[in-house]
């Protein structure tokens, strides 16, 4: 893949048999579950935001990963893309109805990562040390 590439990759079929009970499913955790998709879904929970104001919001994301980040959140149905006919264009983001549904989930796993990061890092610390030679990092 190119550095400017800013497609959004077709779907293709996680788990080769459509009749299979966890098939789809995998694809949507992908998406909802991914850190610039959860942190998209957070900035855009207090409301409507153009692209350069959602960047700012979003710690550390490029310009290209929000790009696809928006496009694949649009292509699920999730953010609402609207252009305006202005010059030059206008553009905003915001939830959709599904997308808002997602937030206080999204909030939920947040509330708890904060709740919980120091006794994980402990964990790990703790971890890291009874196996120094593990590779994980």
């Amino acid at each position: 893949m190119s550095v400017t590439h800013t497609e959004v990759t077709p779907l293709v079929e996680p788990c080769g048999l459509p009749e299979h009970p966890d098939c789809g499913i995998r694809d949507v955790l992908d998406r909802v579950g991914d850190k610039w998709s959860v942190l998209t879904v957070v900035e855009l929970a207090s409301g409507t935001r153009r692209f350069r104001e959602l960047q700012r919001g979003i710690h550390g994301i490029s310009q290209r990963m929000l790009t696809l980040t928006l496009r694949r959140l649009e292509r699920d149905g999730l953010v609402l893309r609207t252009v305006y006919p202005t010059v030059p264009a206008s553009v905003t983001y915001e939830l959709t109805d599904r997308g808002q549904s997602l937030v206080q989930l999204v909030k939920q796993l947040a509330d708890w990562s904060l709740n919980n990061k120091e006794a994980i890092a402990q964990s790990r610390r703790q971890w890291d040390t009874e196996r120094p030679d593990s590779g994980i990092s």
